[in-house]
């Protein structure tokens, strides 16, 4: 019988997050995929020391990686280095490599928050009431101010990002599995962003969220396009996850839970068989 495809699964199980059971999300998760794969979960500091003995890393809720950014680095460099395949692949341009797609992403014109980093760009902002100021590197809402209009000129540009404050009616996030949509779901009520309700995304709302997973262009891993529906009624991106993205699987169905698990593992299973890149 042929040996079963090792994975070392990256999780940290004592973070908390406001709102989100990483723990129960990656015990869950490990526990299905141990059906095809031999397991073994690591905290994300370990992960560069154990790597090797293994034919994937798969990283989860790992945590903001700022709260550790040198080990973090080292990581890839060393898995870029010794060729190690690591899912989702360290190619994804979206938060994976910071905040700056934001910027690239207005500067395309494509449906996002405005943004902008410089103060000569403040010109390219509309008019909000007041202006949301956060740092590149950011992550979960760490490091984010609320400033009015008259003190963005101030600010001490170079590290942040500076976008208006949308008066939005809702957030809703479309999870992926490569390049195929799994389910969605959203937040009714602004205040509580984790306080998550399936939605019935329109085809409408399915060719938004799939101009950022082509943008993208990563050809295997787990994908969260965060959006949020203004008072006009468009989308607009807030995130796109394609580091460590929560699944909120606690929130869906037994069928839709269990379809992302085989998503999920035919994914692995088509990553290992893929040559690596060089």
């Amino acid at each position: 019988m042929p040996a079963r495809p090792s994975v070392l699964f990256v999780t940290d199980l004592a973070y908390e997050a406001r709102g989100r059971r990483y723990c129960d999300e990656d015990i869950f998760l490990s526990s299905r995929l141990r059906d095809d794969f031999d397991i073994a979960l690591c905290h994300p500091l370990d992960a560069a020391a154990l790597m090797d003995t293994f034919d994937a890393v798969v990283v989860r809720n790992s945590g903001p990686v700022l709260h550790y950014q040198k080990e973090y680095d080292a990581f890839r460099e060393r898995a870029a280095a010794r060729g190690t395949r690591v899912y989702n692949p360290l190619s994804g341009r979206g938060d994976m490599g910071g905040k700056q797609y934001l910027l690239d992403l207005t500067a395309a014109g494509f449906p996002v928050i405005p943004t902008i980093d410089r103060p000569q760009d403040l010109g390219r902002l509309p008019e909000a009431g007041e202006y949301a100021v956060k740092p590149k590197a950011g992550a979960d809402s760490i490091g984010l101010a609320f400033v009015p209009r008259d003190q963005l000129g101030g600010l001490a540009y170079g590290d942040i990002l500076v976008q208006p404050r949308i008066d939005f009616r809702y957030e809703v996030s479309f999870y992926y599995v490569d390049d195929a949509f799994q389910y969605a779901l959203h937040a009714p009520d602004p205040r509580r962003r984790w306080v998550l309700e399936p939605y019935e995304p329109t085809d409408t709302d399915l060719g938004f969220a799939r101009r950022f997973i082509d943008w993208n262009t990563l050809d295997h891993g787990i994908q969260r396009v965060d959006a949020c529906r203004t008072q006009g009624g468009e989308l607009l991106l807030v995130e796109l996850e394609d580091l460590n993205p929560y699944l909120s699987l606690d929130l869906v169905t037994d069928q839709t839970r269990d379809t992302f698990v085989t998503s999920m593992t035919a994914s692995l299973h088509r990553f290992l068989d893929t040559p690596p890149r060089t």
